[in-house]
């Protein structure tokens, strides 16, 4: 039996002339992502997107698993082919929904007639569908309000014949929006950030601070685990691991110590503007959410804004800790934000942080040391790689 998968674009179908645009982004993600399973051809037609395996032996439980983490996708469903006449599509809706049709107890049949010189209108399918359906499955009833398993033929080219629509990861295809580049730390909030920014379409980037000895290389290897889990959901990362050290020890020699974490804040902002900006990126993200933790007030936020050259995307900025530790548990970055490994951001942490500081406190403090060079050998000091989905 032939089969198909069926895409349902979600906000794409807004984009006026633009939408074609968005399509082939979606179309490249997808074959990208299914690539791995074998070839296909995609078909735009309306607010639908057809992949056609090229290849026989598609294996479409793990197909299924990836299109869940496509963004720009509302809904998908794995399709029957079959021949456009009544007794193709009867035996058809049989063959491949029987099995489904065996574990539910009411059902109805949409019928979607594209194609209008076929022979029978949509209300005559459904009827003839759903009565064959029911001779052979005394067990079922119809219910048209809320049935537990929708039978769709839908008579197009060809008729394709499916079950209920899964639901899709929503938002706008990834490389729709741009390049941002994202501060990784080891914790919850972060990699829920980059989840939600790469969810509204931007590739991402991520850096990440590193202070041995301070930080361990069990800490660094959690934040690439991390960066593997978000590369499930936003494809390919570009991974910049920054050594922290010299600097946050300059930091914690000559800046008073209730100032410590806004100017390694500030810090990092410059680093990783710029690395960014070297990138292609256009602006930074954050998993901060305001009022959090003393780096986190409004006050303080804008003293580290003011130290970067690019826009700072905050997703967070209005969720509580229960909100994000939700979506971290969904992504599946949760259990591995918890293990035990600290980052840099714990390293000389103030025993009470300045929580309502100006920027011309910040520059007073940061200009009793010169902290370019280190800057610049943090910037030339950094290591590269790429990181794809675990």
């Amino acid at each position: 039996m032939k089969k198909v998968i069926l895409v349902k674009n979600g906000e794409i179908v807004l984009k006026g002339l633009n939408r074609s645009t968005f399509e082939d982004i979606l179309i490249k993600n997808m074959r990208r992502r299914l690539s791995p399973l074998g070839k296909f051809e995609f078909l735009k037609s309306q607010s639908t997107i057809i992949a056609w395996p090229e290849d026989d032996g598609i294996d479409f439980e793990s197909a299924e698993e990836r299109m869940r983490r496509v963004f720009g996708i509302v809904g998908f469903s794995v399709a029957a082919v079959c021949d456009k006449n009544m007794d193709s599509i009867r035996q058809t809706a049989l063959e491949f929904l029987g099995g489904d049709l065996q574990n539910v107890r009411t059902f109805k049949v949409n019928a979607k007639r594209s194609d209008k010189k076929f022979e029978k209108t949509s209300p005559e399918i459904c009827a003839e569908v759903g009565g064959f359906l029911l001779s052979r499955f005394p067990h079922l009833k119809v219910d048209v309000h809320e049935p537990q398993l929708i039978v769709t033929v839908e008579v197009r080219d060809t008729v394709l014949i499916h079950g209920n629509q899964q639901k899709g990861a929503g938002g706008l295809p990834v490389g729709s929006s741009g390049r941002a580049c994202l501060l990784l730390s080891g914790g919850i909030d972060s990699p829920v950030a980059g989840y939600m920014m790469s969810k509204r379409g931007l590739i991402l980037d991520a850096v990440h601070f590193a202070s041995p000895p301070y930080t361990s290389k069990r800490a660094e290897q959690k934040v690439r685990d991390l960066a593997k889990l978000v590369a499930r959901w936003s494809g390919r990362i570009n991974f910049m691991l920054v050594p922290f050290t010299e600097l946050q020890e300059a930091i914690r020699d000559h800046v008073p110590e209730d100032m410590f974490t806004l100017v390694m804040r500030r810090m990092m902002m410059r680093i990783a503007a710029r690395l960014a900006e070297n990138d292609g990126c256009k602006a930074l993200i954050t998993g901060e959410s305001l009022g959090q933790v003393a780096s986190q007030t409004i006050d303080s936020l804008a003293v580290t804004n003011a130290a970067s050259s690019l826009p700072v995307f905050r997703p967070l900025i209005g969720m509580d800790k229960d909100e994000i530790i939700e979506i971290a548990r969904r992504i599946d970055t949760f259990e591995t934000s918890l293990l035990p490994y600290e980052d840099c951001c714990t390293v000389f942490t103030p025993k009470h942080p300045k929580t309502r500081p100006t920027v011309e406190l910040l520059e007073e403090a940061e200009a009793a040391f010169d902290f370019a060079p280190l800057i610049d050998r943090a910037v030339e000091g950094t290591r590269f790689t790429s990181i794809d989905a675990c």
